[in-house]
């Protein structure tokens, strides 16, 4: 016999420490290792979800379902239903070796000259318009030279 989470329980600490969501698939049981997925399946529709054991129950019911939880396998109307609870384990499938081989190109590692300069082209018109004012005999990067302010005072 399962049943589910009233929604007052939402917000509240679970026994592994962390907080009870209304909307995430976990559950309670009594002896199960706290962090197991369960597959909990309703008899009576053949529903079935993947929870994960977060808290503790009390004696009178084999399994507490979050809401969501309980809404996947279709419980919500009746409050309490049937069903079979077993642990679950992800197929991890089969490791294969693949037949053809897929050839690496070779790579040269040979050091090239510096005339293949990779800076960005924003920093290399930068050094660009430096060089350029140097040249013309004005020591300021800026390329608009510095005006003295002027206040004009009212008499």
């Amino acid at each position: 016999m399962a049943s589910y989470y009233s929604n007052r329980m939402h917000g509240r600490r679970m026994s592994d420490g962390s907080r009870y969501h209304r909307d995430s698939l976990t559950c309670a049981h009594k002896s199960y290792p706290l962090g197991t997925m369960l597959k909990v399946t309703n008899l009576k529709n053949k529903k079935s979800v993947i929870v994960k054991v977060t808290d503790r129950c009390g004696s009178r019911r084999i399994i507490d379902l979050s809401y969501a939880a309980a809404k996947e396998i279709g419980m919500i109307t009746a409050g309490v239903a049937m069903v079979r609870v077993e642990k679950y384990e992800e197929d991890r499938g089969i490791p294969y070796r693949r037949e053809k081989q897929t050839e690496l190109p070779e790579l040269d590692f040979e050091i090239t000259d510096k005339s293949n300069d990779y800076t960005p082209e924003w920093q290399r018109n930068d050094n660009k318009e430096n060089e350029i004012e140097k040249d013309n005999g004005k020591e300021t990067k800026n390329k608009k030279a510095k005006e003295p302010k002027r206040h004009n005072k009212k008499q």
